[in-house]
């Protein structure tokens, strides 16, 4: 998808050398999002160092105070959470805003769900075109009652209540979803059950356990897992440091890894086993990538990626994987336009209900900058060849931070340079994207880039 209209907050990437340095990218959106609820909820001062102050995680720190946390920044990363304890959150006065998060709008209802108050959701253009359905059935079989637009989508309102206990099967594998209920079941006399078909990203049992919560997971030979949890359970302060965002660490993996000479390191990445399937799915295409210092931190796995340039290899990715780095797969797109031969990758229905259709935008783009692909209902066959796409195009990004991030990529190694037509929604989740590239050695201009 192309379009020739000047727009004042266009950005464009233009060929460069190779990156060489050694960053830090911005504290992981799941985890941030995450110890800003759980805070609020819990008893007493948390400390949250490496929040990430993305436009996302910042709503969420606006509606927990808007319910009564008392939630301040003390310098840049570095915040401080007074919680009010499970089931006594105050009822809020204005609409909470969502923006453009759908992380915090499934997590924040299943938050509200069990207060005895009306909560009243919205969010911008994007979030409301996104469903909800996947998250007002198994509030509703609580004993919730969501009031929404036609297709549960936003805006939406929240009637609270004693909600009953259930046992909820998972129709699709979808950590917000199970993260929904689980919060949902905090203020829940008896024992909610989550199970999930396949293992989904697990930050929130992780935090949980934290916050001093006690948690069942058990695992089935089938890969399946039963999640449990005994609500009312009291949560006590904690602190937390936020590891670097993987989802955000992959554009400058990727990068680095179709620009030849290449040599970055990214310190202090999560690497997190559910959401590592990125990394893992680089090296299998060629990528020279390295995990050194590894850690734990806060109840998660943390280290440093080392990632050299060199040639990548088209290869067939396991759908089973997308799991494990479905935000990713757009960076990944382009790092098969740089691959030597076709790349295969299926199992991504769930890309075509994101901020945008992924699959669909990110076929339109690629073709745009001259790449040969095969667009499936579930995903993308890439054609790489022995030389880099012509690139030349801008590219519409649909209100969607991951399009415009993985186009600025490709314009690093393309022929051409590439225009995305607006470089504010990178700020949802990589503030200071293309000034950090840049630092690396990219050539990126425009709003954020000069």
């Amino acid at each position: 998808m192309t379009s020739t209209s000047n727009n004042a907050g266009a950005v464009t990437s233009n060929a460069c050398g190779p990156l060489t340095g050694r960053v830090t990218v911005p504290g992981d959106k799941s985890i941030s999002h995450r110890s800003l609820i759980l805070g609020s909820l819990a008893t007493g001062k948390t400390r949250i160092n490496g929040l990430l102050e993305g436009e996302d995680v910042l709503c969420t720190a606006k509606a927990m105070q808007q319910m009564g946390a008392k939630i301040e920044r003390l310098s840049p990363g570095n915040w401080v959470v007074d919680g009010v304890g499970v089931g006594a959150l105050s009822e809020p006065v204005n609409v909470l805003d969502m923006g453009n998060s759908g992380t915090a709008a499934r997590l924040l209802m299943g938050v509200v769900a069990s207060a005895p108050f009306n909560t009243f959701f919205s969010g911008d253009a994007s979030l409301h075109k996104r469903p909800m359905r996947r998250v007002s059935t198994p509030l509703t079989k609580m004993g919730a009652t969501i009031t929404s637009r036609s297709g549960d989508r936003f805006p939406l309102c929240v009637t609270g209540c004693d909600l009953m206990p259930i046992t909820y099967e998972l129709p699709v594998a979808s950590a917000q979803v199970k993260s929904c209920v689980l919060l949902a079941g905090l203020d829940t006399a008896g024992v909610t059950t989550v199970v999930e078909p396949k293992p989904t990203r697990d930050h929130t049992e992780n935090m949980l356990r934290h916050f001093g919560a006690v948690i069942s997971v058990v695992t089935a030979d089938d890969g399946s897992r039963t999640i449990s949890y005994q609500g009312q359970q009291e949560l006590n302060a904690a602190d937390i440091t936020v590891p670097g965002d993987p989802s955000s660490a992959a554009f400058l993996a990727v990068a680095a890894a179709i620009l030849p000479g290449s040599d970055v390191t990214i310190e202090n990445v999560g690497l997190n086993p559910l959401r590592d399937g990125l990394f893992e799915t680089l090296g299998e295409m060629g990528a020279d990538i390295q995990i050194e210092n590894i850690r734990m931190a806060g109840g998660e796995q943390v280290g440093d990626l080392r990632i050299k340039g060199g040639l990548l290899k088209g290869i067939e990715v396991p759908p089973e994987r997308a799991i494990s780095m479905i935000d990713e797969y757009p960076v990944l797109f382009v790092a098969a336009a740089f691959a030597h031969g076709s790349t295969i990758m299926r199992g991504l229905e769930e890309l075509r209900v994101k901020e945008s259709d992924r699959i669909s935008v990110m076929a339109a783009g690629l073709k745009a900058c001259g790449v040969e692909l095969e667009e499936l209902e579930d995903g993308l066959i890439v054609h790489g060849r022995a030389v880099p796409p012509k690139g030349g195009a801008t590219v519409l990004t649909e209100l969607d931070h991951r399009i415009a991030m993985s186009f600025l990529v490709l314009g690093m190694a393309a022929e051409q340079g590439v225009t995305i037509d607006d470089g504010t929604v990178m700020e949802t989740s990589f503030p200071g994207f293309s000034a950090l590239l840049n630092g690396l050695g990219a050539n990126i201009s425009g709003i954020q880039g000069s």
